[in-house]
């Protein structure tokens, strides 16, 4: 028996499996030329300041961004019908139809019903209740708003050490003073990897919290990864390091494997992480309940996070 979200959802699986990438491609493109100027002139600024998953800029008629999206959704779609099975309530798989759906059909409606309104991001109450003697890593932790996010959900009471990492060494400097007040806080200026090495970061004009990894970055840092740095057990990491969450996945894999922390891990940053880290995650260990939740905006879908929580 299906419900109304089953039905929606393989509905639009069908669309991506029946139709060649170049339909596909059509239909994004027509359904972007119905968009109100306005909101396009916004969305088209936005994927210039932040251009993880490809270019739109409809004055040059640069529209790589529907090409890649019509590559993945014809390519790929048993890999979302995988994470759509995985997923433990229907809420999560709402939030996975409403996201497609904004790609694919620019999608408003859905999209704004699929927005967490009660719950501070990372931090759903229904997902985690409580806490206590956590050790808690934040990976990306950007001025420490995330940090004082859960202990105001929690308490203060709620932790046994907190574990701050960030590239931005001025934002990491910040995070000192905005955390103060807080015991057992420790602030790391590393880039959370897969192994020890230098790395180099683009700042980004935007804003520093979009700072991320590159080749060609002109600023260096050095890089760890969570199983060399941190040697007590873990019980919960957020990450959100602008793509960089695959990598360091694999640097915390033992951590994972022994400890099974509770893992809240954007999945926003390119075209395929929102399928390719449950993916990897599931590979290191099959001992955990997958959910999604959406805290972005309602036209383009990001902020987008996967809990892992450690089946009982």
């Amino acid at each position: 028996m299906k419900n109304f979200i089953d039905k929606l959802f393989f509905e639009l699986i069908n669309e991506f499996k029946n139709k060649s990438e170049e339909e596909i491609y059509d239909n994004i493109f027509l359904k972007y030329q119905l968009v109100p100027q306005t909101t396009k002139t916004s969305l088209e600024k936005f994927l210039k300041d932040y251009p993880y998953w490809g270019y739109l800029d409809s004055k040059n008629l640069n529209f790589e961004i529907f090409k890649k999206k019509a590559y993945v959704f014809k390519h790929n779609h048993k890999d979302f019908v995988w994470l759509y099975n995985k997923l433990k309530d229907e809420k999560s798989k709402f939030i996975l139809f409403a996201i497609l759906n904004n790609f694919y059909n620019f999608d408003f409606l859905n999209l704004d019903k699929a927005r967490e309104r009660i719950y501070k991001q990372y931090f759903d109450l229904d997902l985690i209740r409580y806490c206590s003697k956590e050790v808690f890593v934040d990976v990306g932790s950007y001025y420490g708003e995330t940090t004082l996010d859960f202990i105001n959900t929690y308490g203060e009471d709620s932790y046994k050490s907190i574990y701050c990492y960030e590239i931005t060494k001025n934002m990491l400097e910040y995070s000192k003073t905005y955390l103060s007040k807080f015991k057992n806080v420790h602030y790391k200026n590393f880039a959370v990897s897969n192994s020890n090495k230098s790395l180099f970061f683009d700042e980004n004009d935007a804003s520093s919290s979009a700072n991320h990894i590159s080749k060609n970055g002109k600023s260096k840092v050095k890089a760890t990864s969570l199983d060399n740095n941190i040697k007590e057990k873990i019980t919960m990491i957020k990450m959100d390091i602008e793509g960089g969450e695959r990598k360091a996945l694999i640097g915390a894999k033992e951590h994972i494997k022994n400890d099974l922390p509770k893992l809240l891990i954007s999945v926003y940053h390119n075209n395929t992480d929102l399928f390719k880290l449950p993916k990897l995650i599931n590979k290191i260990t099959n001992r955990y309940d997958f959910y999604l939740r959406y805290y972005g905006g309602n036209i383009y879908a990001t902020e987008i996070v996967l809990f892992c929580i450690p089946r009982k």
